[in-house]
């Protein structure tokens, strides 16, 4: 179910027009446009905050920003022509000083955590955990930041994941995936830990300020700002059924990307290229290896069909061997469901329908809705949207394939119950 059947200005409204969206400025610089919309389903338990920060931009006056923030010329020949991937609008700030970047993320990010425990209809004392996925963080503690400022007790467990378009995907498998296996990274097993109780996870995504400082033309014209956060009582409202987490290290450096959070760097063959590692008292950091642009710009793509041949043939593969497992599970258990609909990340239009028809054609036939119009690319955060624009169409007993891919590259894709 599609929430917007044509990509154009004149059928995609902005996000900050739309019902139930809830605007405000935030008083940084000369004011920082913010809005969000909660979602919540009583029949199944789930509820969340969804939106973007910074002014709208269409496809036409994108351009103009660019040039006069960024200082960088954007001929007819290397504009994209956005509305076919997808996008009609996306968030962009101003340029402002760190300070200011840090003031803003962290009061925005603290809103979407308020905002999604205010649709859950839960208190800040309640919250057991905070799983933030981002790809550039504004700073090394964010999510501590951000769960301080929303009330949230400091005992609370805090865990970063910086793998890029797949964090937030990265983070929920996290809280659901009970396997040890999965947990052989840390000395704890986190799925374990927080079942039974109320989890905040999502993704935060200020790419705005992440790609001002970059010339690549591709990525200044997808990315823009977004974020999603919803609440999971791990095996009560959102129950973990088969998945797979799987890592191709992106060696050409298709989609080069800087870390701007601690990894060390190395690789040893046979080991992840993930690292974790403790960040606080009760704050943990799982960072992704990334191949780097040589000049130390943030980021550097090959365009879209360089995105197409880097995420399409594997991306393909993983979720058949999930849909696999899915229906192994389902014949051990002599059920008859059939997964819903699928959550994917919202890399590009051409993506993501190219995916699907492959799919198809391996007799895997996932309605994947295409849902983030009004955004951009929006990394770990399209997901989270995707999800909650989703929600109010999913009934109790529903089966969910959630499949998150990014940079690095990182794939985590596995199916729920609702």
């Amino acid at each position: 179910m599609s929430k917007n059947s044509e990509y154009s200005a004149n059928s995609v409204v902005s996000f900050f027009e739309q019902p139930n969206v809830e605007t405000d400025l935030i008083p940084v610089a000369m004011g920082i446009p913010l809005g969000i919309e909660r979602v919540y389903n009583p029949s199944v338990g789930i509820g969340g905050a969804y939106g973007a920060w910074g002014q709208s931009y269409d496809n036409e006056t994108l351009f103009n920003f660019l040039e006069n923030q960024v200082g960088v010329p954007f001929p007819p020949e290397n504009r994209m022509k956005l509305s076919t991937l997808g996008f009609v609008h996306r968030h962009h700030t101003p340029r402002i000083s760190p300070a200011e970047d840090l003031a803003l993320e962290v009061e925005v990010g603290a809103r979407f955590l308020r905002e999604a425990m205010v649709a859950n209809g839960w208190q800040p004392e309640e919250i057991a955990g905070v799983l933030i996925g981002m790809t550039g963080p504004v700073s090394d503690d964010y999510t501590e930041l951000i769960a301080k400022e929303s009330g949230i007790p400091e005992d609370a467990l805090k865990i970063s994941v910086h793998k890029a378009c797949d964090s937030s995907m990265g983070a929920l498998q996290l809280i659901l995936n009970p396997d040890p296996a999965f947990h052989t990274q840390m000395e704890r097993n986190i799925a374990k830990e927080l079942h039974g109780k109320k989890v905040l996870v999502g993704g935060i995504e200020g790419l705005s300020r992440f790609v001002k400082k970059s010339r690549d033309n591709s990525a200044l014209q997808l990315f823009g700002n977004g974020a999603g956060v919803i609440g999971v009582i791990p095996g009560k409202t959102m129950m973990y059924l088969v998945g797979k987490q799987h890592e191709l290290y992106d060696a050409k450096g298709v989609l080069s990307l800087s870390m701007h959070y601690p990894h060390s760097g190395n690789m040893q063959e046979g080991q992840s290229i993930i690292e974790v590692s403790q960040a606080g008292d009760n704050h943990y950091r799982f960072a992704g290896l990334m191949n780097e642009p040589l000049d130390g710009a943030p980021v550097d793509m090959a365009g879209p069909m360089g995105m197409v041949k880097l995420f399409v043939r594997t991306g393909v593969q993983v979720v058949r061997d999930v849909v696999s497992k899915y229906q192994a599970l389902m014949d051990e258990k002599g059920f008859t469901n059939e997964i819903k609909v699928g959550i994917v990340h919202h890399a590009n239009l051409k993506i993501n329908s190219l995916k699907a028809k492959r799919l198809k054609a391996n007799g895997i036939n996932i309605q994947m809705p295409w849902m983030l119009s009004e955004f951009g690319n929006v990394s770990a955060a399209s997901n989270m949207i995707a999800f909650l624009r989703q929600l109010p169409m999913i009934e109790p007993g529903d089966h969910i394939l959630f499949d998150g891919f990014g940079a690095g590259t990182y794939y985590d894709t596995f199916a729920v119950a609702i």
